[in-house]
């Protein structure tokens, strides 16, 4: 059942992640969980989001921009790095709330509800009409970059909000996925250095066979599904993915605000 479960949530998050640019590892983590401690599930998770984002970098990497890549990425790799190094400080911080859905206790924290709050925010630049044609002028894009990298940082949760700057960027549908996507690595690469390989070398020691294989299941099942995605993304018009990205950006934020996610 658990391969079933974590390899149809990998092939289907990763298809739609294509086109938004986030998404997978937020909801492949809770599937991961339903089996095993959140510490494995966590770098499970991890596995599998680097891979299939350093896969996807083969499939569409080479229609990134490479000037927006140099304003927009790397100060989000800086920013990240400072995100990352903050995480402990933030990780005492009290809940501001609790409360149990069956038999999971689910928490809202500062951080999060400002995070889907501005999430939810840049969703309806999205999907509101008056909005849709409105732009961000490209000298913004390195406060966008330092906006998201020092989130993804601070919670892992940066592509919602990388997303919404370079939707509105004035990149052509194709640009803005192999962007995202490159960013995406850069951003993911810098804060892991920060986190260190001391707390992923201890959970991967906890992995044993049974969850390799699921591992690596979810690996395979997450490339067929970006595969998938670079397929079909021919035939997604621009307006058709803003629309796909303002309404994933108000599920995200929604969740991460209600401590869903």
């Amino acid at each position: 059942m658990e391969y079933l479960i974590v390899t149809a949530v990998a092939f289907f998050t990763a298809a739609l992640t294509l086109f938004s640019g986030f998404g997978l590892g937020t909801v492949l983590m809770p599937a991961f969980a339903l089996f095993f401690p959140v510490p494995i599930a966590v770098a499970a998770t991890a596995v599998v989001h680097l891979a299939n984002n350093l896969f996807k970098v083969g499939l569409v990497g080479r229609q990134a921009d490479k000037t927006v890549l140099i304003q927009f990425a790397l100060p989000g790799a800086l920013a990240a790095m400072f995100g990352a190094a903050m995480l402990n400080g933030f990780a005492g911080w009290t809940p501001l709330a609790t409360y149990a859905l069956g038999a999971r206790t689910y928490e809202i924290t500062p951080v999060k509800l400002i995070i889907g709050i501005v999430i939810v925010v840049f969703a309806l630049f999205d999907l509101l009409p008056r909005f849709q044609k409105l732009a961000f002028d490209r000298k913004y894009l390195p406060l966008g970059g330092i906006v998201s990298g020092f989130f993804g940082g601070l919670s892992g949760n940066q592509g919602a909000l990388r997303s919404a700057f370079l939707i509105k960027a004035g990149l052509n549908k194709d640009a803005f996925i192999g962007t995202g996507t490159v960013a995406a690595v850069i951003v993911d690469l810098a804060r892991l250095i920060v986190y260190g390989a001391g707390f992923y070398a201890t959970q991967f020691a906890q992995l044993d066979l049974e969850i390799g294989g699921l591992v690596l299941a979810a690996t395979v099942a997450a490339f067929l599904g970006s595969y998938l995605g670079a397929r079909l993304v021919k035939k997604v018009t621009l307006g058709a993915l803003q629309l796909i990205v303002g309404v994933l950006l108000i599920v995200i934020g929604v969740g991460m605000a209600s401590g869903l996610f």
